[in-house]
């Protein structure tokens, strides 16, 4: 099954992945085969980030309290009992790192999963292995569609609601009101697509409909039918 990026995007969520794996790497090393050097350097990565995260907090509390402070000293009022705000005490310095942290981390990742004796419960205890995706419903999927005039031609906007990882195209038919029915416009691949059909001398109602496709099978439900009058 597939699965999601493992890198945490959230700071503080990314904060404790690399904590976490920093943690618990020494029993895994040997097997895994990583060098003392690539240890040091990504529990320095780790402690560097930690060390950043804590700054822009006593740097953000001390803007909120400098802010009221200043406030208070502009408009008036009754000061706190602790009086003006005093200078931020930051925490205690680690050793400095290059940019690039989640790179380097990512690259060390890479490296061990590519290594024989990696397996998804070393990836679960470092905090590496992203979350299983299950995947839509290919039995009820589907399509939300929209058709509006744009200059000469008619788009039609359509996308893959979360789920392209999964999906391989979507089926775009119209109804030109000719008396034909539904016949295949596209087999798109990128959302949003532009019927070059020129419009007709007069006003008639073209109907669209959509459905998604798996290699050369059709999965899910055709889309609500959408209406544009073009022409004229």
């Amino acid at each position: 099954m597939a699965k999601s990026d493992y890198i945490q995007q959230n700071d503080d969520a990314f904060n404790a992945q690399l904590q976490t794996f920093s943690l618990n790497i020494g029993s895994y090393a040997a097997v895994i085969g990583l060098t003392a050097a690539q240890i040091t350097g990504q529990s320095d990565d780790a402690a560097y980030f930690d060390y950043t995260l804590k700054c822009m907090a006593v740097m953000a509390n001390g803007a909120q309290q400098w802010t009221a402070w200043k406030n208070l000293e502009r408009n008036g009022g009754t000061p706190p009992a602790s009086g003006a705000p005093v200078a931020p005490v930051f925490p205690a310095a680690v050793t400095v790192v290059a940019p690039g942290i989640e790179a380097r981390f990512r690259a060390l990742v890479q490296s061990i999963k590519t290594n024989a004796n990696y397996n998804p419960a070393i990836g679960q205890a470092l905090g590496i292995e992203g979350a299983v995706q299950t995947g839509p419903n290919l039995a009820t999927i589907q399509p939300v569609i929209d058709a509006v005039n744009s200059g000469s031609h008619v788009l039609v906007k359509w996308g893959w609601g979360g789920n392209s990882a999964y999906l391989d195209m979507c089926e775009l038919q119209v109804d030109r009101g000719d008396g034909n029915g539904y016949v295949l416009l596209a087999y798109d691949t990128t959302p949003n697509y532009n019927d070059t059909q020129p419009f007709p001398a007069a006003p008639v109602k073209w109907t669209y409909r959509a459905i998604y496709r798996v290699g050369d099978t059709r999965v899910g439900q055709w889309s609500l039918p959408v209406s544009v009058t073009v022409g004229g």
